[in-house]
């Protein structure tokens, strides 16, 4: 095998050491590839053994679950790990770069784990010094602050290598529930003609949480709730809902007609004042956790107004799914986790005189955590024949063999854009949630509160 070498920028950061490391160790312990070579960077002033120690500790555990643990002593894990070395640099000085560059072998894969503003100064480095051919360059979200700046990251990463060596990772695209909806969609005559402006009344898209903060204030005080997880993640698993089938799943074919879907996705009725809502958490108790308010939280700037709740109602215009909402939420520090994508049907267009029952509509349910597919249909139940009862039909996603950051960097290592967002998908999925930030930022929407531990505020755009 051709003999790689992954880049890490940022070494030394929490994205690499919990979520990064954990994905190669994983990968490594699935498929061996001792001929990986493994560099980090960044401003702590570690050495070899540091960095190492650091690898070893991360290669011992896998993000998916705490039992599947990679095991130690690994033979992939030790040859990558034993050999790693960390170089200091300022990741923005092309001599740097440059030093970086001399000690990788090999194919050169560049991970950014930095924020977006020291990504493009970065890039801006590497084109005065150039890069080796076959270079691919690996970016997290967000891509860009904006759809402008989006744009103009774009235009500077296709000076420096072709698109198709341009990997913009979102994780969830490699979470195999997110992945089983296409299995879901396109392989079961049963719901595929059923998805379409005919049966479904709404879609919900929510990705809640009961954790808070998190010492995350550096990032996430200056992203909030939508940037963070709507304007990329949610967005990405509603092109997967609403998209038609490619005809394949190759790479092309399959980013197109997500993006296809993308483009025709727009604030419901143009009115990101009566479509969009915003809120933060205030003091509040979860279990037996005592949360702050967010405006309290270390390394907090109150005054930024930033939101740790978002929801906003989409509209996507197509022949298929044209006047049916998509309401996406997502919140931080809420009394319940709730991780799913709910695909409401409208009622039956009739049931018989003297069969009554509850006044609930069938639901499809793809759960995210735990992974399951759920439905709720109404069915005749015990006693009375004539009388309905509500009932859910179920099944447990099978688990990928890897987690979501071992099944991104597989793809990235075997150069397989297919699970990475395309630059002119990241454009378009910041054109979609532009005027919401727009309105956002002239007050034009109020920040609410909601106590943390509650279910949010009380005027939620969700259904029921």
């Amino acid at each position: 095998m051709t003999q790689q070498t992954l880049l890490i920028l940022g070494a030394s950061g929490d994205l690499t050491a919990r979520l990064l490391l954990p994905g190669l160790g994983a990968l490594l312990a699935l498929e061996g590839r001792k001929n990986l070579s493994l560099v980090g960077a960044g401003t702590d002033d570690w050495d070899d053994d540091t960095w190492r120690t650091r690898v070893r500790e991360s290669f011992g555990r896998d993000d998916k679950a705490a039992d599947s643990a990679v095991p130690e002593g690994d033979a992939a894990h030790s040859a990558v790990a034993n050999e790693a070395r960390y170089l200091r640099a300022d990741v923005t000085d092309k001599n740097d770069l440059k030093h970086l560059l001399d000690a990788c072998q090999g194919e050169v894969v560049i991970f950014f784990a930095l924020p977006p503003s020291v990504t493009a100064k970065a890039c801006a480095a590497f084109r005065e010094i150039g890069l080796p051919d076959r270079t691919r360059l690996v970016l997290e979200k967000p891509f860009g602050v904006d759809e402008k700046t989006a744009q103009s990251l774009n235009a500077l990463l296709v000076q420096l290598v072709p698109e198709t060596q341009i990997h913009r990772v979102d994780h969830f695209l490699g979470k195999s529930t997110v992945l089983n909806i296409l299995g879901l969609r396109f392989a079961n005559r049963i719901f595929e003609p059923v998805l379409n402006n005919q049966h479904v009344e709404s879609v919900d898209i929510v990705f809640d949480e009961d954790l808070g903060l998190e010492s995350r204030a550096g990032y996430y005080d200056g992203a909030g709730a939508l940037v963070d997880m709507i304007q990329s993640h949610l967005l990405q698993i509603l092109a997967m809902l609403a998209m038609d089938a490619p005809p394949s799943l190759d790479a092309h074919e399959f980013r197109d007609s997500k993006a296809q879907v993308l483009r025709a996705t727009h604030v419901w009725g143009d009115d990101a004042r009566a479509s969009s809502r915003r809120a933060r958490y205030t003091a509040g108790t979860i279990g037996d956790r005592q949360l702050p308010s967010y405006a309290d939280e270390s390394g907090v700037d109150a005054s930024r107004g930033t939101e740790t709740l978002a929801e906003i109602v989409l509209a996507v215009d197509t022949w298929r799914w044209a006047g049916v909402p998509f309401r996406l939420r997502s919140g931080k520090a809420l009394g319940g986790r709730r991780k799913e994508a709910v695909v409401t049907f409208k009622p039956a267009p009739w049931v018989p005189t003297g069969l009554t029952g509850p006044d609930r509509p069938d639901r499809l349910r793809i759960l995210f955590s735990p992974d399951r597919l759920e439905l709720d249909v109404d069915i005749n139940g015990p006693g009375d024949p004539f009388v309905l009862d509500p009932a859910t039909l179920g099944t447990d996603f099978g688990p990928g063999e890897l987690p979501p950051y071992g099944e991104v960097l597989r793809g990235v290592l075997e150069d397989d854009p297919t699970l990475s967002v395309r630059g002119d998908t990241a454009e378009v999925c910041w054109r979609i949630v532009q005027p919401v930030l727009d309105a956002w930022r002239a007050g034009e929407v109020p920040l609410q509160e909601y106590p943390a531990g509650s279910t949010g505020p009380s005027d939620s755009l969700l259904g029921g």
